[in-house]
């Protein structure tokens, strides 16, 4: 004797709800702290202790991105100053700032961009748009659009269907 199914007959349930589309756009910061090619790595490093943030864009007077500097920029300028005893304020965001900087597109999705996160190892991305910078996103930032999710589908590719 075969085993009978004691839940009894299933139905097919369709899915009726449309995927949140959750776009980097939506959830990048837009009020940034924002440095200058010619500032100090002094002014950075005591933004970056008052702001609590571990890094930032730096832009020129248009509103261009043209570098980022972080945390581990400053300390290297840090050590160095002090191993060749030179003032802290001698060297510039400009020496220090990465320039080969990685952006993303605001329209990307948000679980496409925590790949990306994945792949880079990087902390932040610039949004750029018509050559100005505009936003950023981090990683908390998309920790926060998968709260609210809660519970629905995370793969965008399957439109809601299981």
């Amino acid at each position: 004797m075969g085993i009978k199914s004691f839940q009894g007959s299933r139905k097919q349930q369709a899915h009726t709800a449309q995927p949140i589309a959750l776009k980097v756009k939506d959830y990048m910061t837009t009020n940034l702290v924002t440095f200058r090619p010619d500032q100090s790595v002094q002014e950075v490093v005591e933004s970056l202790i008052k702001y609590r943030i571990s890094g930032g864009p730096v832009v020129n007077e248009k509103q261009e991105l043209v570098g980022v500097i972080s945390e581990g920029d400053c300390l290297k300028q840090l050590s160095e100053s002090r191993y060749y005893n030179m003032p802290l304020d001698r060297d510039n965001v400009e020496k220090r700032m990465a320039t080969d900087v990685e952006t993303i597109d605001g329209n990307m999705d948000v679980f496409d961009a925590a790949n990306k996160f994945l792949q880079s190892k990087r902390r932040r991305f610039p949004i750029v748009e018509n050559g100005k910078l505009i936003g950023q996103i981090s990683q908390k930032d998309i920790l926060k659009a998968a709260l609210q999710l809660k519970g629905e589908n995370w793969n965008s590719k399957t439109n809601g269907n299981w």
